[in-house]
């Protein structure tokens, strides 16, 4: 086992581990548990009773944070000619089609959301074995196939993330940073976590939410009492 930090054992000793809090005492701990020089992302981590590996188990969706992410996020459109003015007009940082197609194939991937039409979905596919593995690629469940160009920019700018369920069974997702304010990140945990449950699959059976920690970067996790952020 890893020796802890002089810093990790300050952070361990401000609350008890083998408590249950409510998600806004866990909001209070995570902000002064958190010792990194930078402003960390708060996250949030569900586990779900479900199995992943099977298809009508998957619990995928999007949500948009009334607070946003407090990341600026770079977006990328790849579209033709005739709809680059709404993607630029709509806030996006890098709007095309064959010349980024081309750089994505060479190595680059520094954006962090890709958005395209239906037409060039034959060669937007083509990127599949690059942007899938980085969670890049465009998927009409999500938002980012769509001809509607300048709202799909302007969701991603104003705080609209997608999340889906990994193999273990846990959604992942930062819903803001550490130095939010508490209400902010209240109200933004509360949006993500509401809308993973109204996605809960008929197939599921027994316990649809396990458990449910807050975290920063680098800070120990704290884990939430259910019935403080279930309906």
């Amino acid at each position: 086992m890893a020796k802890l930090t002089k810093k990790q054992k300050e952070a361990l000793a401000k609350f008890d581990e083998n408590q249950i809090y409510s998600l806004s005492d866990s909001i209070d701990i995570v902000k002064k548990t958190s010792y990194t020089k930078f402003d960390a992302s708060f996250d949030i981590d569900v586990r779900l009773g479900v199995d992943p590996r099977k298809a009508n188990q998957m619990v995928r969706g999007i949500v948009t944070l009334p607070h946003g992410t407090g990341k600026t996020k770079r977006v990328l459109v790849l579209c033709t000619p005739e709809k680059e003015d709404e993607a630029k007009e709509a806030g996006a940082d890098f709007y095309g089609l064959d010349e980024y197609v081309k750089k994505i194939k060479d190595g680059w991937t520094d954006i962090d959301v890709v958005i395209t039409m239906p037409s060039v979905m034959s060669k937007v596919g083509a990127l599949g074995r690059i942007l899938g593995p980085r969670g890049l690629m465009p998927n009409p469940k999500t938002g980012t196939v769509t001809m509607d160009i300048a709202n799909a920019v302007k969701e991603v700018k104003a705080g609209k993330i997608d999340f889906k369920v990994d193999k273990f069974g846990i959604i992942h997702a930062a819903v803001g940073k550490v130095s939010f304010e508490k209400e902010k990140l209240l109200e933004n945990a509360t949006e993500l976590i509401q809308t993973i449950i109204k996605l809960k699959p008929s197939s599921a059976k027994g316990t649809y939410v396990k458990s449910i920690y807050a975290s920063s970067t680098m800070s120990p996790g704290v884990q939430i009492e259910l019935k403080s952020v279930t309906l």
